[in-house]
């Protein structure tokens, strides 16, 4: 039995806080090769995920709050935003599930944000994720203001 518990949610944090990214993962599975993968992401505000989608083999994700606050965006195939959600247990929204093949991304809103993430299985890393051509590229200067410009958008709905 492995406990999901504060020391080990805020060893993770700790480690996110550290990492140049600005995220870090606990996995619960044992090799990439698992059907189910399963793991604890501690995002931290700083840290841009470009979108992308999981197809061929297409895979469902399931992402639960357990610590902060964190939106989840789902797009349409130019990059316009047809979802979203407020991942936040104050408000009674404790997670999603996003489809084969959608569009997708967070903005961590909080810092020491975790999230309990279940994906079908195996992780093939050249394969597991299709980034978006119309996002920017991690690492890139308009990263940041890409993700500021998602949340004007939505703050403005």
């Amino acid at each position: 039995m492995i406990g999901i518990t504060d020391k080990l949610i805020s060893k993770v944090s700790k480690k996110a806080v550290l990492s140049k990214r600005k995220r870090s993962n606990y996995n619960f599975h044992n090799t990439s090769s698992d059907n189910i993968q399963r793991f604890l992401n501690a995002l931290e505000p700083e840290t841009y995920l470009r979108p992308h989608k999981h197809e061929n083999p297409d895979k469902v994700e399931v992402f639960l709050i357990l610590s902060g606050r964190v939106m989840v965006i789902e797009f349409d195939d130019h990059g316009n935003i047809i979802d979203h959600i407020l991942l936040d247990p104050e408000k009674g929204n404790r997670g999603v599930e996003i489809p084969p093949a959608s569009w997708h991304s967070f903005v961590v809103l909080e810092e020491g944000s975790v999230l309990y993430e279940i994906k079908e299985g195996p992780y093939v890393e050249e394969t597991d994720k299709i980034f978006a051509k119309w996002a920017p590229e991690e690492g890139s200067k308009e990263a940041q203001q890409f993700k500021q410009e998602l949340m004007d958008l939505i703050l403005k709905d």
